[in-house]
């Protein structure tokens, strides 16, 4: 007879927020689980930076524009807080941000992501709610794909390049300038 797999300790949000801070890992809590991943390749990295670049320079005073910062995408008894690569929300936002603050979050697919980012944190971002979301691939090209909510489900746009988007505001964006040959 073999014995029945331990369930992982979960946390509630309350024990999250009281940790401390630790930059030796990607941290996430997934329904009330610690998920661990590495921190992010040089060129993910880069283009964090100048996607928050981009978007910092076209966007109003009421939004603040972040890189990695944690969003409570369900605040309940098995609670789930993602770190997005990129979060544009509304000034005066408390931490850990609410995901009915956020306006946009962008996700940067890494070889060890992809089904998440595309698949898992689409459907948690569409249910929580945030109006945009979009999936930068820097392998392919780079592209994107812009999911707008439109009726509370994700509408899909695929783009290259230089693009508009007009949600969370009008903002023009050029993936090639993400691109670490660029």
């Amino acid at each position: 007879m073999t014995a029945a797999p331990q369930h992982p300790e979960t946390m509630s949000l309350e024990q999250w927020c009281a940790l401390g801070e630790d930059t030796s890992a990607r941290f996430e809590l997934v329904r009330g689980v610690v998920d661990v991943s590495p921190r992010p390749r040089l060129d993910h990295a880069e283009a964090m930076i100048g996607l928050c670049h981009q978007i910092r320079g076209q966007i109003d005073r009421s939004h603040r524009c972040l890189a990695e910062i944690e969003v409570v995408i369900d605040g309940g008894a098995r609670p789930t807080i993602r770190v997005p690569d990129v979060v544009v929300f509304e000034c005066g936002a408390g931490q850990p941000m609410p995901a009915e603050r956020v306006r946009l979050v962008v996700e940067i697919l890494s070889p060890n992501n992809r089904r998440t980012d595309q698949v898992v944190k689409r459907a948690e971002y569409e249910r929580a709610g945030i109006d945009a979301y979009w999936i930068v691939d820097l392998d392919d090209g780079p592209s994107g794909v812009l999911l707008t909510l439109v009726d509370g489900a994700y509408r899909a746009e695929t783009v290259r390049g230089a693009f508009t988007a007009t949600v969370p505001c009008p903002l023009r964006i050029d993936l090639n300038a993400l691109s670490p040959q660029a």
